[in-house]
């Protein structure tokens, strides 16, 4: 009986195809909308908790208090070399790495650009490193000793910020300073990571005379211990040494853990915003739905009519319609699923050819897949409910009679 309601339903929505597709069309871009944007906030949470993964669960990082994107230069709120000592001493932590941010003038081959230059002590490069999965694509890393010497992010041997794209060996002017290029990293896909100049501490302090001001700390907890239980050690202590209390905490430290809770927050509030504006466009598709089953039903009140005469029960002609209408909503997800991964895939293209991350990616999990079909075919029963129930209550005499 099911399967004789759905061929029903199919050849009458085959009748008028020009309707339908019409109508079909609303759906389409609805779910086409909400699938890209959940298929691109599921890939960039995958993508964010696979760098993260890459940590290890032996590391928390500590930056001013109210900063929890990049470090910003000479901040109202600073950290310094000092804090730094009172956290070695914490048993559980077994090293720390920390760097000191600012901004540039870098000129090669008499070209200028603006860009972020981190002073770093090269004895906390490997840690540096294993934090950010780095990799050296060409030269060497900083070693101690080393003075005018920076490594770079890959974009400026691969992305065209010079005319000339950056060798291992180049020189740089920074501030009217030159440095030479000993080391490229492998690209990373974060901008900010790929675009990076890293100098000796020591060059960086001269240049911006930036003191004991640190930007951010890294710190890595022996083997075994309780990442989180060092972290609330080193907390107490920083409290004690700044002065400050819970109230008045002047610093955050963050575990991966609660860095993703953060970031899954953030994506979840925007996700569901933009997921609000495309409900709008799924109301006018349900709306579409709505008129056209009420259209249909008036134009084959005689058809009703007379299958009711024959002896078609109400809930015959009532499933009919509201599978008829489940249909449209069913091949319009069918196509806006379609359409919505190629529109995420071509956005994920996007940001890895153009903008140089990998971190916005299109996913499509089986479970968001069958959920965009299912919703769909229910938005569409759901669409059709009141025109199929006013042709089941159509009576057999009106309905012959009808013109």
């Amino acid at each position: 009986m099911i399967t004789d309601y759905f061929n029903i339903a199919w050849k009458n929505l085959r009748k008028r195809k020009l309707r339908s597709w019409l109508t079909i069309v609303g759906i389409v871009i609805s779910v086409a909308t909400i699938f890209t944007l959940i298929s691109l906030s599921i890939g960039l949470q995958n993508a964010v908790k696979e760098q993260f993964e890459t940590l290890g669960g032996d590391k928390f990082f500590i930056q001013p208090k109210g900063q929890l994107g990049p470090p910003q230069a000479g901040g109202a709120v600073q950290l310094t070399i000092n804090d730094i000592d009172v956290i070695d001493k914490v048993t559980g932590v077994k090293r720390t790495a920390y760097f000191t941010i600012g901004n540039a003038q870098i000129e090669f081959e008499k070209e200028k650009r603006f860009f972020s230059v981190y002073g770093l002590p090269p004895e906390f490069m490997n840690l540096y490193i294993e934090t950010g999965s780095f990799e050296i694509d060409e030269g060497r890393v900083l070693k101690n000793g080393d003075r005018n010497k920076v490594i770079i992010g890959n974009h400026y041997k691969t992305r065209n910020i010079f005319s000339t794209n950056v060798k291992a060996g180049d020189k740089f002017i920074i501030n009217d300073k030159e440095f030479e290029v000993v080391g490229i990293f492998k690209a990373i896909g974060n901008p900010d990571d790929d675009r990076s100049i890293i100098m000796p501490r020591d060059d960086f302090i001269e240049m911006f005379n930036s003191g004991g001001r640190v930007d951010a700390i890294m710190v890595q907890v022996d083997e075994g211990a309780d990442v989180k239980a060092v972290a609330e050690v080193v907390e107490k202590k920083l409290r004690k040494f700044r002065n400050v209390d819970e109230k008045n905490q002047d610093f955050t430290i963050l575990t991966p853990e609660e860095i993703l809770a953060i970031f899954g927050t953030v994506l979840g509030i925007i996700t569901a915003f933009l997921g609000a504006i495309a409900a709008i466009s799924l109301l006018v598709g349900a709306i579409g739905i709505t008129n056209t089953m009420y259209t249909s039903v008036l134009e084959r009140t005689k058809e009703i009519g007379i299958m009711k005469a024959v002896g078609v029960k109400n809930k015959d002609i009532l499933f009919i319609f509201l599978i008829e209408s489940g249909l449209i909503g069913l091949v319009g997800g069918v196509i806006g699923v379609g359409l919505g991964y190629s529109v995420s895939k071509t956005i994920e293209l996007i940001a890895t050819q153009s903008l140089g991350t990998n971190l916005l990616q299109a996913a499509a999990p089986l479970y968001l897949i069958l959920g965009c079909l299912a919703f769909a075919f229910l938005i569409g029963s759901a669409s059709g409910t009141w025109p199929a129930w006013r042709a089941s209550k159509i009576k057999v005499v009106d309905a012959l009679r009808y013109e």
